[in-house]
């Protein structure tokens, strides 16, 4: 099997200016890139700090209409310390975050209502 990575991920969105200020500000991404991209379109790609995986939000496939985009999980080690510094930015989530067999969510939507969940792991038993 050859080794395979995710390295993009298309968010539809229906505006690239909305949805970078809301990556940017409200989530803490870094701009990876916004450029060009063919005749009256640009290539607007985000992502996490520290992540091999970015985000490209898109305007251009017919297929994937703004807010179709459901369930990408943002893993982090600390969901109650990332929950509180996210809402202190304006971010609005479905609920609090709930602790479950697997481990420590929340859920949230973009302005286009792209869902995605953020999530901690449970701590594994390996023994």
């Amino acid at each position: 099997m050859p080794a395979l990575r995710i390295q993009v991920v298309s968010v539809p969105v229906a505006d690239q200016d909305r949805a970078k200020a809301f990556y940017l500000d409200k989530l803490g991404f870094e701009e990876v890139s916004d450029a060009p991209y063919g005749e009256g379109m640009r290539w607007v790609e985000v992502r996490p700090p520290g992540s091999p995986t970015s985000f490209t939000l898109v305007t251009w496939f017919p297929s994937m209409p703004a807010g179709s985009l459901q369930g990408v999980v943002l893993d982090t080690p600390d969901v109650q310390q990332a929950y509180r510094e996210l809402m202190s930015r304006g971010l609005h989530f479905s609920h609090e975050p709930r602790q479950e067999f697997w481990g420590t969510f929340t859920t949230f939507s973009d302005p286009d209502g792209n869902g995605f969940v953020l999530a901690q792991a449970a701590p594994r038993d390996d023994t």
